[in-house]
């Protein structure tokens, strides 16, 4: 009953300081957070933070690393290829605030790094799946999940009309025939 208890606590104190890092970020963009604001914000002690987390990108990490487990998850059991794609683009549409004040900042670059390596990942499950192998695989997913990322960044910044399920929809036919030509590459 009490490890119940020590995770409840461990899980609601990382959503509170989740919170408000996002809020922080959203008020001052994330040049101008620094732990001990998160801390004040979230009403956590400094120690508390450094118990979870090692720095404020550390925990911005973990977010994402939650998202992609989720999206994963998702994709598990979606009927269909690139089942977590509406997800996905539901998420950054709802979260566009935020994604615009992470992007093109300082950790612009961090978190375009680790987006794009989740993307592949996601692209990757799929492919095993879809029976592409080896380094043909390898170079299949690095090449959808950078297009991926660039499609839903260009779709945050001017969005024209189509919704997330279009979009998935558009990034799932483009994606067929890269599919389709790297199994012909990995059949020679």
């Amino acid at each position: 009953m009490a490890a119940k208890v020590e995770d409840r606590r461990v899980r609601k104190t990382r959503r509170q300081l989740r919170e408000a890092l996002v809020s922080l970020i959203l008020e001052r963009g994330w040049d101008s957070v620094s732990v001990m604001d998160v801390c004040a914000k979230a009403d956590v002690g400094r120690s508390t933070f450094y118990l979870h987390y090692a720095d404020k990108e550390d925990l911005l990490v973990s977010g994402i690393d939650e998202l992609h487990e989720a999206l994963a998850g998702v994709n598990a059991k979606a009927a269909g290829t690139f089942g977590f794609l509406q997800p996905l683009f539901e998420h950054a549409r709802d979260n566009r605030r935020l994604m615009q004040a992470l992007a093109g900042r300082k950790s612009g670059q961090t978190v375009q790094r680790m987006f794009r390596d989740g993307a592949i990942q996601l692209v990757d499950t799929e492919l095993v799946a879809l029976g592409l192998g080896g380094e043909v695989r390898h170079h299949t997913a690095r090449y959808l999940g950078g297009a991926l990322g660039e499609l839903l960044m260009s779709w945050l910044e001017a969005p024209r009309g189509m919704d997330a399920a279009g979009l998935a929809g558009l990034f799932q036919q483009l994606t067929s025939g890269v599919v389709s030509a790297a199994k012909g590459v990995s059949r020679r």
